[in-house]
């Protein structure tokens, strides 16, 4: 039996993997819950798994959340808050295996503390292996503790390298479906409103991540995270536009076979993966090989996604540039979302905040936290 620490619970990949959860109780069960801010959905949780934990984002909720348990004859959960909080929840004796699923930067701290822990890590958060890659893999090979990623483009990615040797590699291929703005005329680009970058063709996911998509900066990051994740150089690694979203990577060789990972668009099929690796059980996600009558492979345009351009060159120079990528995007996105942006100027100020980051490379978390959090003063002082 494998107890789970999930943080981010109440998002799409934390509810995925508690339906994992359930479908598997001979496999799985739950030691500790991090949450934000949804005391209802928590509570819930809380009463359906019985963690010995549960953390939320404030002294405020997590006094509330208590207070439903105790009405509910619940006392043998510990409710605790903030990032402390979480950090418990990581490294909570009882957890085997922590699912790491917390938005932006929020669950660095905790994901490091999981690894110092020796707990294995299934990385859904890919902030956090942007923003802090190179420490988080050298502790995971101090300690020997994988991290495993959950979201399908390196999960596809970790299947594919199974079959050969790293040396062996020559390049590896992202897909990306595109977004909502594939084939949007470029002059309609500055009346993009929010409505329309909210509406993915492929995936359901969160706000950010979203219109990260529709910008193609979500795959940027992932350029980044592969580079730390498999231990490859920026040039080896490739964006490929693929509408279909069937194959969700590929890996290309030195010999020139290509190996493809396909399957159904359902996250609940990495998570699995990631769950119990090395292992494939069987579960009831199948493929319709008839969804690969159609399938198409473009170049990305860079002038059309200058974020992927972006990323990019923070790929190559590393360090606090990688950081300041991700830290002035969710703020150009958040301003993009309450309309004091346009749509373009989301790269545009990514593109300001990086012309002024210095050639830095923090080397602890508090120096990665730093640099996180000037970049975003920068960020709101362009904005301003």
């Amino acid at each position: 039996m494998k107890k789970l620490a999930i943080l981010g619970s109440t998002g799409s990949i934390g509810q995925s993997t508690l339906s994992i959860v359930e479908q598997f109780p001979e496999r799985y069960s739950v030691a500790a819950l991090a949450a934000g801010r949804n005391v209802d959905e928590v509570f819930a949780q809380a009463l359906r798994w019985r963690p010995r934990i549960v953390s939320m984002s404030s002294g405020e909720l997590a006094g509330d959340l208590k207070l439903r348990l105790r009405q509910a004859g619940v006392s043998a959960i510990e409710v605790v808050h903030g990032t402390a909080g979480t950090v418990a929840c990581a490294t909570h004796p009882d957890a085997d295996f922590v699912v790491s699923a917390i938005v932006g930067v929020a669950g660095l701290e905790a994901t490091y503390a999981a690894i110092l822990a020796g707990k294995p890590v299934g990385l859904a958060n890919k902030e956090c292996m942007v923003a802090a890659g190179e420490i988080l893999t050298a502790a995971a090979r101090l300690h020997q503790v994988p991290i495993l990623p959950i979201d399908s483009e390196h999960n596809a990615v970790h299947q594919c390298l199974r079959v050969g040797a790293h040396a062996e590699v020559k390049t590896i291929w992202l897909t990306a479906s595109g977004g909502p703005f594939r084939k949007t005329p470029l002059d309609e680009f500055a009346s993009i409103t929010p409505e329309r970058a909210l509406k993915h063709p492929t995936w359901v996911m969160g706000r950010r991540i979203t219109i990260d998509s529709a910008t193609m900066l979500n795959k940027g990051l992932e350029i980044i995270e592969a580079c730390r994740l498999f231990d490859v150089l920026p040039s080896q690694v490739r964006v490929t536009v693929h509408p279909q979203s069937t194959v969700h990577s590929l890996v290309e060789y030195v010999d020139g076979s290509i190996l493809a990972q396909i399957s159904v668009t359902d996250m609940r099929l990495p998570i699995l993966y990631a769950l119990a690796y090395p292992e494939r059980p069987a579960s009831s996600l199948t493929f319709d090989l008839a969804a690969l009558r159609h399938l198409e492979f473009e170049e990305p345009d860079f002038e059309r996604f200058p974020c992927l351009r972006l990323a990019f060159e923070a790929a190559e120079r590393g360090g606090a540039h990688c950081i300041t990528l991700n830290a002035a995007d969710e703020v150009a996105v958040e301003a993009f979302l309450d309309r004091r942006i346009p749509f373009m100027g989301i790269p545009g100020t990514i593109e300001k905040v990086l012309a002024s980051t210095t050639e830095a490379h923090p080397a602890t978390i508090a120096e990665v936290l730093a640099t996180d959090k000037a970049a975003r003063q920068m960020a709101h002082e362009f904005l301003a």
